[in-house]
C-alpha cells in the first residue's frame, strides 16, 4: 500500500475515478465473459461516445469559469440539422461539399456562441438562464428548420463520424497508422516526463524517487499500448476512428490552452474569484464571452460528428446530451463553484460514464436501472471529491498531469489569481 501511495502521489482517493474506470472495465470484462475488452466493442464504445467527450472538453472550461451551459444538446442538434439541410438543398456532394458543410456548422456554432456569450458576459444574465432559453430556442429551431423530418448527409460527410484511419504500408495484420499514433504518443509522454524532471532538477525542486516516476510512466504507457493494440486489430475496415482523432486533437489543444497560456490562467482565475481576478487586470467579460462562444462551437462540432455517424440529422438529436457532458465534467473532478477542473479529468469522467453504459447494455440491464445507477455514480463521485477538498486534498484527477505539465495541477486551487497579475 505504501508503494502504491508513492506511485500515485499520496492518498489513493485522489485517483478514485481512474481506479473506478479500471475497476469498471475489469468487472464488466468478467461479468460479460470477455465482451468488453474486445477490439470491436472498444472501437464501437469510443466511436459512439466521442461526441459527448467533445462536449465535455468545452463544458469543463464553462464550469471552471463558474457557469453552466444547458443548451449544448439543442445547439448540437440545430447545427446538425442546418448542415444536413444545406447539403440537401444545395446539393453539396463530394469532399468539397463535406468541407463546406463543416464550415457552415462551425459558423452556426460561432453565431450561437456570440449570441449567448453576449447575454452572459455583457448583459449580465446568468448562464443558467441564458442557456436554458437557448435550449428551448434551438430545440424549436431544429424542428422548424427540418420540419421534424430526418435529413440525410453525404457519404463523404459521414467519414467524420463513421470513418476510420486508412490502411497504409505493408500488410501486417494490424492498422499501421493506428500503431504509429500509439507509438508516437508513448514517445512523446516519455520525452515530456524526462524534460519535466530535468526542468525540476534545474530549478532545485524536490524530486520524487526515480523508480516512482518510472513505474507511473510505465503503467500509463502500457495502457496506451494495449488500447492501441485493440484499435489496430479490429475487424477488416476498422481501426482508430476519425472521431477519436478529432477528439484527441481537441484534448491536446485545450489541454495546452488551459495549462500553458494566459487565457487559460484567466479562465481559472475568473472561476476561482472573479473580483480578485478583475483587480489583477483580468477582463472577466471577455473571458466569459469566449468560454460561452467556445462551448457553442464545440457543440456544433459534436453535432456534426453525431450526424456524420448516424448518416442523417433528426428532430430528437441532442436530447439529454447536456446532462451527460455536465456529469462527465463533475465526475472528472471539476468543482461546482468553479475554478477547478482539467480537460483530462473530464475525458476520464466521460469514459467512466461510457464504460458504465456499455457494460450495463452488454449485461441486458434496462434503461430504468441504467439511469438510477448513473445518477448514483454522479452523486457518489461528487461527494467523494467534496470530501477530498474538505480534507485539503486535490481533486480526484488533480494529480494526473503530474510530471506531464504540472501547471494544470497547480491551478487546481482558487489561488490562481496570485499569478495572474504578472501576465495581465
Amino acid at each position: 500500500m505504501k508503494h502504491l501511495k508513492d506511485i500515485f502521489g499520496g492518498d489513493l482517493r485522489q485517483f478514485g475515478m481512474v481506479f473506478a474506470l479500471v475497476a469498471l472495465l475489469l468487472y464488466f470484462q468478467i461479468a460479460t465473459g470477455g465482451l468488453v475488452l474486445t477490439p470491436e466493442n472498444v472501437i464501437n464504445l469510443f466511436n459512439g461516445n466521442a461526441y459527448i467527450l467533445v462536449l465535455a472538453v468545452g463544458m469543463v472550461l464553462v464550469i471552471i469559469a463558474g457557469h453552466i451551459d444547458l443548451s449544448v444538446g439543442s445547439v448540437a442538434a440545430f447545427a446538425g440539422i442546418v448542415v444536413a439541410k444545406a447539403m440537401s438543398d444545395w446539393q453539396l456532394t463530394g469532399f468539397g461539399g463535406a468541407l463546406v458543410g463543416v464550415l457552415i456548422g462551425l459558423a452556426v456554432g460561432v453565431l450561437i456562441g456570440a449570441w449567448q456569450g453576449f447575454w452572459v458576459a455583457y448583459v449580465g444574465i446568468p448562464a443558467f438562464i441564458t442557456t436554458l432559453a437557448g435550449m428551448l430556442i434551438f430545440r424549436g429551431g431544429n424542428q422548424w428548420v427540418g420540419k421534424s423530418n430526418t435529413i440525410p448527409v453525404s457519404n463523404q460527410f459521414q467519414f467524420l463520424g463513421a470513418g476510420y484511419l486508412p490502411e497504409v504500408g505493408p500488410t501486417t495484420g494490424y492498422n499501421n497508422l493506428t500503431l504509429l499514433i500509439g507509438v508516437v504518443l508513448v514517445v512523446l509522454l516519455i520525452v515530456g516526463a524526462v524534460r519535466s524532471r530535468r526542468n525540476q532538477r534545474g530549478i532545485g525542486a524536490d524530486l520524487e524517487p526515480l523508480w516512482v516516476a518510472v513505474v507511473r510512466l510505465a503503467l500509463i504507457c502500457a495502457a496506451i499500448l494495449y488500447a492501441t493494440y485493440l484499435f489496430a486489430t479490429g475487424r477488416p475496415g476498422t481501426s482508430f476512428p476519425v472521431s477519436g482523432v478529432i477528439l484527441g486533437v481537441l484534448v491536446l489543444i485545450y489541454g495546452f490552452l488551459s495549462n500553458r497560456t494566459i487565457i487559460g490562467r484567466h479562465v481559472y482565475a475568473v472561476g476561482g474569484n472573479r473580483h480578485a481576478a478583475e483587480l489583477s487586470g483580468v477582463k472577466s467579460k471577455q473571458v466569459n464571452f469566449l468560454v460561452m462562444m467556445n462551448m457553442s462551437v464545440l457543440a456544433a462540432v459534436a453535432g456534426m460528428m453525431f450526424v456524420a455517424r448516424s448518416g442523417a440529422s433528426g428532430p430528437f438529436d441532442g436530447t439529454g446530451w447536456e446532462l451527460d457532458a455536465i456529469a462527465a465534467v463533475f465526475i472528472g473532478g471539476a468543482a461546482v463553484s468553479g475554478g477547478v477542473g482539467t480537460v483530462v479529468g473530464s475525458v476520464i469522467g466521460g469514459l467512466v460514464m461510457a464504460v458504465l453504459n456499455n457494460g450495463l447494455d452488454l449485461l441486458g440491464v434496462g434503461s430504468d436501472w441504467k439511469q438510477i445507477i448513473k445518477g448514483l455514480v454522479l452523486l457518489v463521485a461528487v461527494a467523494f471529491d467534496v470530501y477530498n477538498k474538505s480534507q485539503g486534498k486535490r481533486s480526484i484527477t488533480g494529480l494526473l498531469m503530474k510530471n506531464f505539465g504540472g501547471a494544470g495541477a497547480k491551478r487546481e486551487t482558487t489561488e490562481t489569481t496570485q499569478v495572474v497579475g504578472a501576465d495581465a
